[in-house]
């Protein structure tokens, strides 16, 4: 008897919960036929509006093909009244020389007779009767006035309602990947009827097997394009492949998103290594600005949470070409007891080492920083050693202490530039050529170039005093500036051997 009880009791449980939630389907289904009733009204509405708009037009085309015929009627119907009037005058200038022509036979005096009859002869002479063309400078013809709708019967006999656009292809060989700006370029099917585009990008870092990508950030979107390419620009490639994706739209609905595209997007990235700076240099927490603390406090970087992944978009991979030849590697962790670099070399290091490739970053110094050198140095770089004092560094120095100096600086020797200094400094390394050069990052303006040696990898390094530096990287080589370098480096003798001894 308890066994029947308790099970029935679970059939009353089960039922009840099954009728909560068939009361809430009827709730929802209650929601979309309150919607459905508001949005028919509303596309009914719009239909009138469209219909209304389109016997505007017609009622326009109308009026004004009507005032054509019209004028055309007026025009004709002047130049007929000109042409009576015309011969009207005619007739009555004929009938008064008909009339004195008549005078004149009644005259029984030879000499008056002779003199009557030249005076007519000469008025007949210009009389307009012979100066009338008898023929209508216009015809009866409207012909020309004509309409024949039938083309464009048949062509509202297909009004329909609007379709969803036609889903972009994006041209892969016409997509272009330079400078930092991502050019993207699609195509619909011809006869599409489409108002605007829309295009999303997202940066990732691996590309799967199969094509699926590991995605670590969300869409970005580009809205109210109109036309089927657009640039996007000013992008840092801090990750080593870009997607895109278009859809079409017109005033009423989105299409379909394009196959997502991926673009690889080769450039240097790398943080300043907290571990490598000196005590007196402080690290921000990303890794892209060291900051002078005076008072010996050490940059303390705090574990980044990573972000959650969602399966990617099925996609392709273009790889367009790129100056940069290999990723660059990353040195094992230092120690972290602050005493990599002390004494008077206010130094912090790249956390990678380069060894082949072109690369290229900037660097853009504190207004109130007293001094300040970015440049190259292998990894044994001395832990008192300042840049540019060893021939295991080469350096652009900027003194801002009490005169304002620009120099390149290696082996301790010194070379002083008679160039302004830049608000911003673009580092441009090709390590296979073995070019190091300094250039204004906003005018590309070269300021040094060595021509180094190079025996082993490199990191890049920075020195600062009383003030800060911040380093962009995930930037691309310019692409007037490689070849530029590199030309310059041609003319440029070893950096040893025009540099001045460091007093």
């Amino acid at each position: 008897m308890d066994a029947q009880k308790e099970a029935l009791s679970r059939i009353v449980t089960t039922l009840a919960a099954k009728s909560e939630e068939i009361q809430n389907f009827v709730e929802i289904l209650e929601e979309v036929a309150e919607k459905v009733e508001d949005n028919g009204a509303q596309a009914k509405a719009d239909l009138q509006e469209e219909f209304d708009q389109l016997y505007a037009v017609m009622n326009e085309m109308r009026d004004a093909m009507t005032a054509r015929i019209e004028e055309e009627q007026s025009r004709k119907m002047l130049a007929i009244e000109d042409e009576m009037q015309a011969c009207q005058s005619a007739l009555d200038n004929s009938t008064q020389l008909m009339d004195l022509a008549g005078d004149a036979l009644q005259e029984t005096d030879p000499e008056a007779f002779g003199q009557a009859a030249k005076r007519i002869k000469d008025r007949v002479t210009m009389s307009p009767a012979f100066r009338l063309t008898l023929k209508p400078k216009v015809t009866d013809n409207m012909s020309h006035l004509v309409a024949d709708f039938t083309d464009e019967k048949e062509a509202l006999r297909k009004l329909d309602f609007l379709p969803a656009p036609a889903t972009p292809e994006i041209d892969t060989e016409a997509c272009r990947v330079e400078d930092n700006t991502v050019t993207v370029v699609w195509r619909v099917p011809e006869g599409s009827r489409v108002d605007h585009y829309l295009l999303e990008y997202r940066q990732i870092n691996t590309v799967a097997t199969g094509g699926r990508a590991k995605v670590e950030n969300g869409w970005q979107l580009i809205a109210d394009i109109e036309e089927p390419f657009y640039t996007i620009f000013g992008l840092a490639f801090n990750q080593k492949f870009l997607q895109v994706r278009a859809r079409a739209c017109n005033k009423a609905v989105a299409g379909d998103y394009s196959e997502v595209v991926t673009l690889e997007t080769k450039a240097l990235n790398f943080k300043l290594d907290q571990t490598s700076c000196h005590a007196n240099l402080k690290v921000t927490e990303d890794g892209s600005s060291v900051e002078w603390d005076a008072m010996g406090g050490k940059g303390q970087l705090q574990d980044t949470k990573g972000r959650g992944s969602r399966p990617g978009s099925p996609a392709k991979t273009v790889r367009p070409a790129s100056p940069a030849k290999s990723p660059a590697k990353r040195p094992a962790s230092a120690s972290k007891r602050g005493d990599r670099f002390t004494g008077e070399s206010y130094t912090v290091l790249a956390d990678v080492t380069l060894d082949e490739g072109q690369h290229y970053w900037e660097v853009t110094a504190q207004p109130e920083c007293k001094s300040f050198t970015v440049g190259v140095a292998y990894r044994n770089l001395g832990k008192f050693d300042q840049l540019g004092k060893t021939n295991t560094s080469w350096c652009l120095h900027v003194n801002n202490w009490l005169q304002n100096t620009l120099s390149a600086k290696h082996n301790n020797k010194s070379k002083q530039l008679d160039v302004p200094i830049p608000e911003r400094i673009g580092v441009y390394l090709d390590y296979d050529n073995l070019v190091l050069a300094f250039h204004d990052a906003e005018t590309k303006q070269l300021l040094h170039s060595f021509k180094a040696k190079f025996q082993q990898p490199v990191l890049p390094a920075f020195m600062t005093w009383c003030g800060g530096l911040t380093v962009q990287t995930g930037l691309q080589v310019p692409s007037n500036l490689e070849m530029k370098a590199v030309q310059e480096s041609k003319k440029v003798s070893p950096a040893t051997s025009e540099l001045s001894v460091v007093e």
